[in-house]
């Protein structure tokens, strides 16, 4: 498929899916296998039957909406992404398709707007939809606006000149001295900043910023070897990246899950794993990593966001949780 031999995959799959006529993996390359070769109402009635069949599973839902709006058939992409989102509501690329969905529908109800509008009257400024005229399939190169908001910067710490977050009332204010009892109405006129000494409390100190900027290089660094030993197909190097609080998906056993990704991961003729414009959050002895994962082997290729936090467990860095699409 990848080499553009679309008849001879597709016939390696129908031999497949004779012997195995439910395996959700094998029908979902047949959607894409169609979808790549053009036949999209083939293509729509693979993922159509997926869903269906396993309506638990997201990406049918979202590979269908792409088909549908393709077609110019936003409302039936709308329904299809928001069951992907009752599926699993930390889909990133739904939420990001969907708003793209959302975006084309209101175009069309501008412009449907616009022929009924009455011609002498002045329209409204048109620029602020001129850039919704694409939907976003997944995996692809095109950012939508969605997706620049999730990979921007955290907001920078609170400087000791930025004003107070909420004026401080009156009423918490010191009782006025007896001396001076014109004090009190001109307090009463307008409410006090937050005084200097809490703001510059909320600067983090020099040595804090230079310990929090190494704890992030290592946690990036733990990251990258993780995704290395991942690629390098290494279950020893790769799970030990993993702490022993782990939280393994659905409260599975360690040993199991452990046995499932070995299941995974061996055997493949080729894996790789790229870590994309990392994010890292770090606090204390807990470290969260945002990024976007690219992985590429001889049976399947995606792009998807996710999450990794760390707990700094000795001199190391390990993995506690971890969360595909948010």
């Amino acid at each position: 498929m990848r080499s553009g031999q679309l008849p001879a995959a597709l016939a390696k799959v129908d031999v497949a899916l004779s012997q195995r006529p439910k395996d959700a993996q094998l029908r979902f390359i047949k959607g894409m296998i169609l979808s790549e070769q053009g036949k999209t109402a083939d293509a729509i009635n693979v993922f159509q039957k997926l869903t269906e069949d396993y309506p638990e599973l997201p990406e049918p839902y979202n590979n269908l909406a792409v088909l549908h709006a393709s077609g110019g058939n936003y409302d039936k992409a709308r329904v299809a992404l928001e069951r992907a989102i009752r599926t699993n509501p930390a889909y990133a690329t739904a939420h990001e398709n969907l708003g793209d969905v959302y975006a084309k529908l209101a175009s069309q109800s501008y412009d449907k707007a616009m022929q009924l509008a009455d011609p002498n009257q002045q329209p409204p400024q048109k620029a602020k939809l001129a850039m919704v005229h694409t939907l976003t399939p997944k995996g692809g190169e095109a950012a939508s606006p969605l997706a620049a908001i999730a990979a921007a910067p955290a907001p920078a710490p609170v400087k000791a000149a930025a004003p107070a977050a909420a004026p401080v009332p009156v009423v918490a204010q010191a009782k006025p001295v007896a001396s001076a009892p014109s004090a009190a109405p001109a307090a009463a006129s307008a409410p006090a900043p937050a005084p200097a000494v809490q703001l510059a409390k909320a600067a983090p100190k020099a040595e804090q910023v230079q310990k929090e900027d190494a704890d992030g290089a290592d946690v990036i660094k733990a990251v990258d070897s993780w995704a290395k030993a991942w690629s390098a197909q290494d279950m020893k190097a790769y799970l030990n990246a993993y702490g022993s609080n782990f939280q393994t998906p659905k409260g599975q056993n360690r040993k199991a899950w452990e046995a499932d990704r070995t299941a995974r991961i061996e055997g493949k003729g080729h894996i790789k794993v790229s870590v994309e414009a990392p994010q890292v959050t770090v606090n204390g002895n807990t470290a969260t990593v945002k990024f976007r994962q690219k992985y590429v082997s001889d049976r399947l290729s995606t792009t998807g966001r996710k999450t990794l936090v760390l707990e700094k467990q000795g001199k190391n860095w390990l993995i506690r949780q971890e969360q595909s699409g948010g």
